[in-house]
């Protein structure tokens, strides 16, 4: 850390690139014939509730005696996985005909829990060189209406090679036995080698669902959300035209062109539309973290579209937006003082520890729901506290110094941005008028999300199936595109609002962009619960209950986002018409 802080920006900046490239496309483990496989085993759970699982170990089956876990890194911990060493023993190269595991009398005990995870349908997942497989616990059998429960005791396993490495594996499960107290129960297991002409970095291929996600509807989506953004567009356009013509023509008098006069509208707030937002501190907060969720998102979204192929490490998106959100503090901090600065506030350090604690408070209260929730049950899909203490750690060390520092440079743009207002403002706020009832805060949180939700929704389907319904996405240029869209059209209906809201005569634009930006979070967490209800076959209340944290944490982060977007552009759009009006 000492020789890392000693080094020039530039050189950490591209080592930490360097770090995380090396990381995604490592070139995998070379076997000797004969060396050892490890296969590990890292959780079991109900097939319909993804997010519902439980140690693996925890089932009566044959245990290593020594059972050595794995080190995970940051992504893995937070995403659930915790890797243990199973008690199958694959050699490279080696076939197995039937390699016994080990022999076991179930007890009632051992009955009853095998019949209870059989009749869930309980699947579970190992690891062999980092390739997933996938398997039943058992199966049920009906017949003479009566239901028999059976337990599979042997697993084969298909594994491919391409010269001295592992390309796939694929197991199944065979060898029904019948679930039942004293039953006697030898489980084994089966290797079968191949040899294959892919490619090591084209392994992940077969994991891909190709026909599922480059379908026509993911294009006729992106043209939709590329002809409305045009739309508005079109309609900014047309305001900015008016209002940049009619600029030209002083307070009181009409304009020669246009039969209606624009006297009892958007001019009469020349000396109050700059006046300080309420709540100046938490406002500038709630915009640098926006701007700091959007760097990260683009930057891990870049990656992607580039070649970071995230599907091939377990938690690998979620390590480097982690580690890009970081390193982003420094914008966020940045966005965030200027705008406090601006404004005239003074407690500038009081700004950045606000900006940089807002979000991590926020999703600490989510996880400790979560994790209450899922201690109760006894279930393994939880943030370990190790883990938040290791993120605790990361921005006490990285964070705050980052947010400060840009805070630190950004207020100084903010105050030249302050001392160049050559506009002065009134003493006294101007009176609001009656606001007509569609530009109500409800009113507003009602409507102002459905153009930018629509550029979205059909990407968090296939976001949605990825995460619920065990596939790997890995279309990030096409997630880009979307982002970038959303964004886009979010700042286009900014800026459509906050002309409706000036020619209203409310000089309160500023926390416009927020109530859009929590609409279009009311949007997503609802289309969530629309895709729980109909989409899935989710039960239980601990799978609603991480269902639930996971789309508001979510929400939240796009709200975030969308706010500081399109505060972005009304704060252009507002400068711009107001800095070259002439007044009488």
């Amino acid at each position: 850390f000492f020789l890392a802080g000693m080094m020039a920006p530039r050189v950490l900046f591209a080592f930490i690139c360097l770090s995380f490239v090396i990381g995604i496309y490592g070139e995998g483990h070379h076997y000797a014939v004969g060396e050892d496989i490890p296969v590990w085993v890292d959780r079991v759970g109900p097939f319909n509730n993804p997010q519902e699982f439980y140690m693996y170990h925890n089932l009566p089956f044959c245990r290593p005696a020594e059972p050595k876990g794995k080190l995970e890194g940051l992504g893995e911990s937070i995403a659930g996985y915790e890797l243990r060493r199973s008690a199958i023993s694959i050699s490279f190269a080696v076939p197995t005909r039937s390699g016994l595991v080990c022999e076991k009398t179930l007890t009632f005990e051992d009955a009853s829990i095998f019949a209870y995870v059989v009749d869930n349908q309980y699947w579970y997942q190992m690891f062999i060189d980092n390739l997933p497989v996938w398997g039943l616990v058992g199966e049920i059998v009906e017949a003479n209406d009566q239901k028999m429960l059976y337990v599979y005791s042997h697993i084969h396993f298909d594994i491919s090679k391409n010269g001295d490495q592992v390309i796939a594996a694929s197991l199944t499960s065979e060898g029904a036995v019948l679930i039942q107290e004293g039953a006697e129960i030898s489980f084994t297991y089966s290797v079968a080698w191949t040899n294959t002409e892919v490619k090591y970095s084209n392994r992940f291929a077969t994991y891909l669902d190709s026909n599922f996600y480059e379908n026509q509807i993911h294009w006729f989506s992106l043209f939709n959300s590329f002809m409305l953004l045009v739309f508005l567009l079109g309609l900014v356009g047309m305001i900015l035209l008016r209002t940049i013509r009619k600029e030209y023509v002083p307070l009181g008098e009409e304009d020669p062109d246009d039969d209606m006069t624009d006297e009892a509208g958007w001019k009469l707030l020349h000396r109050d539309v700059f006046r300080p937002p309420g709540r100046l501190v938490l406002f500038s907060s709630i915009m640098g973290v926006g701007i700091q969720l959007i760097a990260a998102t683009f930057l891990v979204l870049t990656l992607g579209t580039l070649g970071a192929h995230y599907y091939e490490s377990r938690g690998a998106i979620i390590s480097a937006f982690v580690a890009w959100y970081i390193l982003c503090s420094f914008v966020g901090g940045y966005f965030s003082g200027s705008v406090y600065a601006k404004n005239k506030g003074l407690k500038w350090i009081k700004n950045a520890f606000i900006t940089t604690l807002l979000l991590p408070v926020v999703l600490l209260l989510i996880v400790i729901v979560s994790n209450l929730s899922t201690k109760t049950y006894g279930a393994l899909s939880y943030i370990p506290v190790g883990t938040l203490v290791v993120m605790a750690l990361m921005w006490v060390i990285f964070c705050v110094p980052l947010s400060l520092v840009g805070t630190f440079f950004g207020r100084h743009l903010g105050k030249s941005t302050a001392q160049n207002q050559t506009v002065s403002i009134n003493p006294v706020p101007r009176l609001i008028p009656e606001r007509p009832w569609y530009h109500k805060s409800w009113a507003l949180l009602m409507w102002s999300g459905m153009a930018p939700f629509s550029t979205i929704f059909v990407e968090l389907f296939f976001v949605y199936t990825s995460v619920f319904h065990y596939k790997f996405y890995y279309m990030y240029g096409f997630m880009e595109m979307i982002f970038l869209l959303l964004l886009l059209v979010t700042m286009a209906v900014n800026v459509i609002v906050t002309y409706f809201v000036l020619n209203n005569e409310d000089h309160q634009w500023h926390w416009t962009s927020f109530k859009i930006g929590s609409s279009v979070s009311i949007y997503t967490f609802g289309y969530a619960m629309y895709y729980y209800m109909y989409r899935t076959s989710m039960t239980g209340s601990l799978q609603f209950m991480h269902f639930t944290c996971w789309n508001l944490s979510l929400s939240i982060i796009i709200g975030f986002m969308c706010t500081a977007a399109g505060y972005l552009a009304s704060n252009v759009f507002v400068n711009r018409i107001y800095r070259g009006l002439k007044v009488d």
